[in-house]
């Protein structure tokens, strides 16, 4: 917690620009536009689509981009980046309010999932703002996957369903090698609010939440691991255990916070993860989180620690995700004034890892999205932990940005956990002060304002996929 502050090589398809037309949300007309489009992958009945767009004309506020199919029997069933809709066989996508505006050479990228049948013939045309572009070729993946099973077994947890994980690409992916997001709830430091995680409080997060994981934050310092390693260790265990009796995948944090070198801390990770890695080795429901919020420090020394402790890890786990702090606070840099290019061009000598980012709604807006959305198409994210409220954990209830930040990480399928399952005397908290005491963590009665709130996104249908 803050407390300071495709995959197929796609081809490039170059369009030309077209003649003026009258534009429904452009001050000025674009005088031609450019399309990456390509198909990544690829299964009975569905596919999965980029399409990155450039504006070659004057800068437009305001835009849409029209996809024509050949027939209606493809249909957008799933988009990001944008408000996607369908008509026939037209698909439109409408920006959304943090890439309203392309400067002239501007790009966004967006992506769908889409069905089809018979036949998944590329579209025949893109068109910006009206305005057509020509000259379109596609790229489309060979590769299909099958299964006999076509929708997700009824009345099973989200660990039966999907299994052991493993990132594909940039998604999580599940044991049918499709891309799945899972929503749920990080603990408050085990260390201040132990009783908060009975066996009550699991089944209601289980049950009544239909929580997909539960995200364990074990502090090092302020009280934490560095003073009884065993005692936190075994409690870690035991939550894993309590998690995976009620089908929830666990995330194991080692919450890195002050100070916010991780390689402060070097040894005792080694320590912790090689005792949690080879004890949990066998379950298929553990996720390791092995820097929680690195801060104060170079990128270049929170890859060299990751590259130090993912060897230990996958010495006794070599199949478990690993996810990796990035800098800043896990904002990617982007609150010391960086961005996602530094992972990028640096990313850790590992591979099945994803990069944690974090964000807080009140303090973290439009900028943030933004990385965000940029660097989803280049690296497999988590939001391992944010909050609705300022980065301090309290302030004022912020829904507006809080909702605008859960529909881009329901539309870019990047999985999450919201700080914090407990009853800690701050807004961030999902239930109201007292609630620990009882044996109701579900009712209106003991929710706050974000508890309500994230009840409500957690406990929708997953539809994890299964073919």
């Amino acid at each position: 917690m803050k407390r300071s502050t495709a995959v197929l090589a796609a081809c490039a398809v170059a369009l030309g620009a077209a003649a003026t037309t009258t534009l429904p949300n452009a001050a000025a007309a674009a005088q031609g536009c450019k399309v990456d489009y390509a198909v990544t992958s690829q299964w009975n009945g569905g596919f999965q689509a980029t399409v990155k767009v450039t504006n070659l004309g004057d800068t437009i506020s305001g835009w849409t981009l029209g996809v024509t199919f050949p027939n209606s029997s493809q249909r957008v069933t799933q988009g990001w980046n944008a408000t996607w809709t369908q008509s026939g066989s037209t698909a439109t996508a409408t920006n959304v309010d943090w890439n309203r505006t392309l400067g002239t050479g501007g790009s966004t990228d967006l992506g769908f999932v889409g069905s089809w049948s018979g036949s998944n013939p590329t579209p025949t045309s893109f068109t910006l703002n009206g305005v057509a572009c020509t000259g379109t070729t596609t790229s489309t993946s060979t590769t299909t996957t099958t299964t006999t099973t076509t929708t997700p077994p009824v009345g099973r947890t989200p660990v039966e369903i999907n299994g052991q994980l493993r990132v594909c690409g940039v998604n999580l992916c599940n044991q049918y090698n499709r891309p799945i997001q899972l929503r749920g709830m990080s603990t408050h430091g085990i260390q201040w609010f132990d009783k908060c995680y009975n066996s009550n409080s699991l089944t209601a997060l289980a049950d009544d939440w239909k929580s997909d994981l539960l995200r364990i934050a074990m502090y090092v310092q302020e009280q934490g691991y560095e003073t009884n390693p065993s005692g936190f260790t075994s409690r870690v265990n035991s939550l894993v255990d309590q998690a995976e009796a009620r089908g929830m995948y666990a995330l194991i944090d080692f919450h890195i916070l002050t100070p916010g070198d991780p390689n402060y801390n070097i040894d005792r990770a080694k320590t912790f993860f090689a005792s949690v890695a080879q004890r949990n080795s066998a379950k298929k429901n553990v996720i390791y989180e092995i820097a929680n919020e690195p801060n104060g420090v170079s990128w270049a020394s929170i890859k060299s620690y990751a590259e130090q402790v993912i060897p230990v890890i996958r010495a006794a786990d070599p199949d478990a995700v690993v996810i990796v702090g990035t800098r800043a606070w896990s904002s990617l840099g982007v609150s010391e004034g960086s961005s996602e290019t530094e992972v990028i061009n640096n990313p850790v000598n590992a591979t099945n890892i994803m990069y944690a980012f974090h964000f807080y709604a009140a303090s973290h807006k439009d900028n943030y999205r933004a990385a965000v959305s940029r660097a989803a198409t280049r690296l497999p994210l988590f939001v391992t932990e944010f909050g609705t409220v300022l980065a301090t954990g309290g302030g004022t209830f912020d829904r507006s940005s809080t909702i605008a930040w859960l529909d881009l990480l329901d539309q870019l399928k990047i999985s999450y956990a919201n700080w914090t399952y407990s009853d800690a005397n701050e807004s961030s908290a999902a239930l109201r002060p007292g609630t620990c005491n009882g044996g109701d963590y579900s009712s209106s009665g003991v929710l706050t304002e974000s508890g309500a709130l994230l009840k409500s996104r957690i406990s929708t249908a997953d539809n994890f996929p299964t073919s």
